[in-house]
């Protein structure tokens, strides 16, 4: 088989069928695809992902993109964007390096780096952010965007949280399967394997209110996200009436139809103050939540952490597309959402479209970096969010 297989897989599944392609202009899409053609027929797999990766990130919709994590090999550094930086967080193959702040790749800063490869990443500048670090890793990719230090090896620099300065230099040939080190649903923990223990953790604070974590809307087998929404909800419910914290930060998205039942409950109070807290790696069902929330809440919502993901008007719906050569995942969309001003088109589904409502632009009212939440493992983040509602 070969590569222009999956390359016309995309062509004749992709671009038809998801209406973000719609308002590209038609010169761009086919040089775009032109260059795509070029690598599958010359063979190389890692420049054809490359190609097809700018190509489906044309329309800057987060939800139709390549995921090339499971067709590609990755030097043995785990990279997250914390924050404004990014830091290393996790190695494999019994590598050796301090955890901290990435502060260039063969003596290039970060930041330069990150500039070149945004034509490559979909979607808004958070998620870029959230998907990109990948290709710090990445030897191919880093030397197609030209900050290669050449073919055996690739030089970091690190900076600790006391600002000590670590020099790393990893074989290039010393490589794992991307997918060990970068989970398709990118959720910034350091653990890539990280799976939610609990769809909805309630947790009382003495009198002072509940905090109440989200970690994923994703529910394969149908059952376990109703019955901890219905579980959190009766909670909200039959409690004394006390100020909440959401914590959506890191939830990657799912089915926002079945946490209605929450925000019922969060809602049917008037008297009650609720926070908010989000980040870059809130996506999809997660950030309708939240919008859901901003339009019913109004002021009474406090949003607290840095933009989401994904913005109030995205396209989304759709499914996962196998490309059998390469080994790679493409996501794309099918649907029209906007969350921002309610309304909808022919491809929004009805199910979705009955529950719309213009919750304007989502501003923050406070925001926060990765230090904030130092020592949370005791609830102190928490309690100070639930201690200044009352303020």
């Amino acid at each position: 088989m070969s590569l222009t297989q999956d390359l016309d897989t995309i062509l004749d599944t992709v671009l038809p069928s998801d209406p973000s392609f719609r308002r590209i202009e038609r010169a761009v899409m086919d040089d775009c695809i032109s260059d795509a053609r070029r690598r599958a027929s010359e063979g190389s797999t890692e420049a054809f992902l490359l190609a097809a990766m700018r190509l489906l990130a044309l329309p800057g919709n987060g939800h139709t993109r390549l995921i090339p994590n499971d067709g590609i090999q990755v030097l043995p550094l785990r990279f997250v964007s914390l924050g404004t930086a990014v830091r290393l967080m996790a190695t494999a193959l019994e590598t050796e390096a301090p955890r901290g702040e990435l502060v260039a790749v063969n003596g290039t800063p970060v930041g330069e780096i990150e500039a070149a490869a945004e034509t490559f990443l979909a979607g808004t500048p958070q998620r870029k952010r959230v998907i990109g670090p990948i290709l710090l890793a990445w030897p191919h990719a880093l030397a197609r965007l030209g900050f290669s230090a050449g073919e055996k090896t690739t030089a970091y620099r690190l900076k600790d949280d006391n600002g000590r300065i670590t020099d790393l230099t990893v074989e290039n040939g010393r490589t794992v399967p991307a997918s060990k080190l970068y989970p398709r649903s990118e959720h910034g923990r350091a653990d890539p394997a990280w799976k939610p223990g609990s769809l909805a953790e309630i947790t009382d604070w003495q009198g002072m209110g509940l905090s109440i974590e989200l970690p994923s809307f994703f529910d394969p087998d149908g059952r376990a996200l109703p019955e901890a929404i219905a579980g959190a909800a009766k909670h909200v419910r039959t409690g004394p009436s006390r100020n909440l914290v959401i914590d959506v930060r890191g939830n990657t998205g799912g089915d926002f139809l079945k946490t209605l039942p929450l925000v019922d409950a969060i809602c049917v109070d008037q008297s009650r103050r609720v926070a908010v807290l989000i980040d870059k790696f809130t996506f999809s069902a997660a950030v309708v939540f939240v919008a859901i929330l901003r339009h019913r809440l109004g002021d009474r919502l406090t949003v607290i952490g840095e933009e989401m993901g994904d913005g109030f008007t995205f396209f989304a719906e759709g499914g996962l597309l196998d490309l059998p050569v390469s080994g790679a995942v493409v996501r794309y969309s099918t649907a029209f959402h906007d969350w921002e001003n309610g309304t909808s088109d022919e491809t929004t589904p009805p199910e979705i479209a009955r529950h719309m409502v213009p919750a304007g632009k989502l501003t923050l009212d406070r925001e926060w970096d990765e230090t904030s939440t130092a020592g949370n493992e005791e609830g102190a983040f928490y309690r100070r969010v639930l201690t200044s509602l009352d303020d």
